[in-house]
């Protein structure tokens, strides 16, 4: 990933190529993710009432929250089928495919009739698609960030390898901000057909970002690794061989990272209309106002960490998140309203400065020639162990005890759990983080 220029290249065109790279990787991840949070936001706000209406209010949500986590489940599987072909063949094709399957199964979400028509069978057909979805979500992150990263100098990449971080609140704001229009506008329809639209419009949201990526190049460091045929038979096992304890330990760096995402974006629509009686609008505006100004926090912390060791902006992080959750859910708790907003909007930047220096972090942590492997499966695998339980956990502690407090310990446990991981993870040699 270093500044080697492409022989092919000139600095002008290189830079053009660094230009196009971040737009193509940060639009095409929005659009990714804003098909995954669908599926998320869905599963708090309609899927209980749709697929699984003969269970009581919390149980249907239990439910819901566990087809979500299906996703989340099938993010490590993506990583390893597009890692092995982002490896094999390069990060531009397995990106186009991510985003096609992606499209494809977001698409079928918005068709899949309801239990008052066909029965249980919605609830599989959801499950289904949402495997796919997490598939596709899967091999999508490695190559994002790989097709930003591999184009930019090792003195910028923190910057740069935030712009796919961006994608994150992007989608977040454009999935509840769908949500949010097909509410107001569909009205008492909403639960019927309207909720139904985001998603349908999937299909034209793929099709923009198939447009954006079909005009990248290669990577220079995948192009000079196949080049000086380097390029790995199978790198999936090389990279469990020869990299177990890296892939180990960028997947547990996540996790202080990704849980409190999710509690934040997700399970407070369903905390936050069940158990404090805000209304469903409100909180989604809430969050998308959070996600708005994450779309800053994300490439300045990005920028923050060029300029400071990067490890140290994470480190940060991950003790700023312990004692915010705490405050997080007395404001919450309080049920006045402003002081949900302020709660809600500052949650998601606090989670950035983790997240904005992440990805170059992750990346470094391996060679060229397995490194959309290695990335993504240590990236993907925190999904079964933090993102994907986050909203279920959290669900069944409040019905266990009938408080935020234990939610907010294992957000807290969670964000130790990163710092600690952060310290043993080894940093890359020179040969690595210049490649």
């Amino acid at each position: 990933m270093g500044e080697e220029t492409a022989p092919e290249l000139s600095i002008e065109q290189r830079r053009q190529q660094l230009r196009r790279a971040i737009v193509a990787s940060a639009i095409g991840t929005a659009i990714e993710w804003y098909d995954f949070f669908l599926y998320g936001v869905a599963a708090a706000l309609v899927f209980p009432r749709v697929f699984f209406p003969q269970s009581d209010a919390l149980t249907g949500q239990l439910v819901a929250f566990a087809t979500n986590f299906v996703g989340f489940a099938a993010r490590p599987l993506g990583a390893a089928i597009f890692g092995h072909y982002g490896d094999r063949i390069g990060r531009k094709v397995s990106l186009i495919a991510t985003l096609l399957l992606m499209g494809v199964a977001t698409t079928a979400i918005g068709l899949v009739p309801g239990y008052g028509s066909i029965g249980i069978y919605g609830a599989v057909l959801l499950t289904v698609f949402r495997a796919l979805q997490g598939i596709g979500v899967g091999g999508e992150w490695g190559g994002s960030v790989l097709l930003a990263a591999e184009w930019s100098s090792p003195k910028h990449r923190g910057f740069v390898a935030s712009w796919p971080q961006f994608g994150a609140p992007a989608g977040l704001v454009l999935a509840n901000g769908a949500f949010y229009l097909a509410t107001k506008y569909t009205g008492d329809a909403f639960m019927t057909w309207g909720w139904r639209v985001p998603f349908l419009v999937s299909l034209v949201l793929v099709l923009i970002g198939f447009y954006i990526r079909v005009g990248i190049l290669e990577t220079p460091a995948f192009s000079r690794a196949r080049r000086e045929n380097r390029l790995a038979k199978q790198p999936l096992v090389e990279v469990l061989k020869k990299y177990p304890r890296e892939v180990v330990l960028t997947a547990l760096l996540r996790t202080g990272q990704q849980t409190p995402f999710y509690i934040f974006s997700g399970f407070v629509l369903t905390y936050g209309v069940a158990a404090l009686g805000f209304s469903r609008g409100e909180l989604l505006r809430d969050v998308i106002l959070s996600a708005l100004l994450s779309m800053v926090a994300i490439p300045f912390w990005g920028h923050v960490s060029d300029r400071l060791d990067r490890r140290k902006v994470i480190a940060f992080g991950a003790l700023v998140m312990i004692p915010w959750v705490f405050v997080y859910y007395a404001l919450l708790d309080t049920r006045v309203a402003w002081m949900a907003l302020v709660a809600i909007v500052i949650a998601q930047p606090l989670h950035d400065i983790q997240y904005g220096p992440q990805a170059a972090v992750i990346a470094e942590s391996f060679p060229a020639h397995v490194r959309y492997s290695g990335a993504s499966l240590g990236y993907q695998l925190a999904s079964i162990t933090a993102g994907g339980p986050a909203p279920l956990v959290a669900t069944a502690l409040y019905r266990r005890y009938h408080s935020s407090q234990p939610i907010a310990v294992y957000v807290a446990l969670c964000a130790l759990v990163s710092f600690v991981s952060l310290l043993l993870l080894p940093k890359p040699t020179p040969e690595v983080a210049d490649d």
